[in-house]
């Protein structure tokens, strides 16, 4: 049993896709936890050895080697790479007791641009007013809202609403934003709906896969040259929903970025994403008022032509 455990992770692993797709969703709970798996292995190590069974070992152990080709970069120093923005994700939280902090906070970690959701309209003036002198350009649509250091020249509403949710929901914005050497580049930000633990549906994602299908619509008919999406996408990347998304840009993968829950982060579900524009590093921020962690991530954008 002990092998057949170890062999099991060593499969979910890499091959985690193939998981079919049944009621409750187990796909994509076991993708949005997936580095968690490797935790089964320390105690099945110790059940080896207590048993004396050279084949459980030797699962366990080949488990542990792709866990560490999996996810082991990840935990490695990466030398510096050039980049062209700094960039901040964050889920501030409507319930937030102190805006202003919360926003310091973000300008602190000195981004170009500034995405966050769950802005309420009481909670506004704070930010305004902290961010007004570091980045004087800002666009609000619905609970989502953009501060940048350059000129934002155009905006409008992204359509990610679910069938059935009420018209006053509104959670994604798409911006122009004129960066340095006067290009243009597309910017989203957007909160996809919540994902919940039902007893009688299990992992419930639908109306956030619903979500995820509008947003991939709308980047298929996106024509900048380089596109930036930051937002809670309330998954992972390697969440099977949100491969609509992420068939159409990609992001480092971030997979120790854990930014969820703020007290004790198991997974990353704030995401930075590009097309034209690479994520070369993601990292988590210190926590503020919310139940979110910030996440941070430099980005390079492709050469113009």
């Amino acid at each position: 049993m002990t092998a057949g455990c170890a062999l099991a992770v060593a499969l979910l692993l890499p091959f985690h896709s193939f998981v079919p797709d049944l009621p409750g969703n187990p796909g994509s709970f076991v993708e949005t936890f997936l580095p968690w798996l490797g935790t089964a292995l320390p105690p099945l190590l110790v059940l080896a050895v207590l048993i004396r069974s050279a084949t459980a070992l030797s699962a366990v152990l080949a488990a542990g080697a792709v866990w560490a080709a999996c996810f082991g970069p990840y935990l490695l120093p990466r030398a510096p790479t050039g980049y062209d923005l700094t960039v901040v994700q964050h889920n501030v939280s409507d319930e937030n007791g102190d805006p202003s902090a919360t926003a310091r906070a973000l300008a602190a970690a000195g981004p170009d641009l500034i995405a966050v959701e769950e802005l309420t309209r009481p909670a506004l003036p704070a930010y305004e007013d902290v961010l007004r002198g570091s980045h004087p350009h800002h666009t609000i649509v619905g609970t989502v809202g953009l501060w940048s250091r350059y000129p934002i020249t155009g905006t409008g509403a992204a359509d990610i609403r679910p069938e059935g949710i009420d018209g006053d929901w509104n959670r994604g914005l798409r911006a122009t934003v004129r960066v340095a050497q006067g290009r243009d580049i597309a910017v989203y930000v957007v909160h996809l709906p919540s994902v919940r633990m039902r007893p009688a549906t299990g992992f419930d994602a639908r109306r956030r896969d619903e979500s995820a299908a509008l947003l991939g619509k709308e980047l298929a008919t996106e024509r900048a040259p380089a596109v930036i999406l930051m937002g809670d996408l309330n998954g992972t990347t390697a969440d099977r929903g949100l491969s609509p998304v992420t068939s159409r840009l990609s992001g480092r993968g971030g997979a120790f970025a854990f930014s969820w829950p703020a007290a004790f982060p198991v997974a990353g579900i704030d995401q930075v994403l590009g097309r034209g524009a690479s994520v070369t590093e993601v990292w988590t921020l210190p926590a503020t008022g919310s139940d979110h962690l910030p996440v941070a991530a430099r980005v390079r954008l492709a050469p113009s032509h």
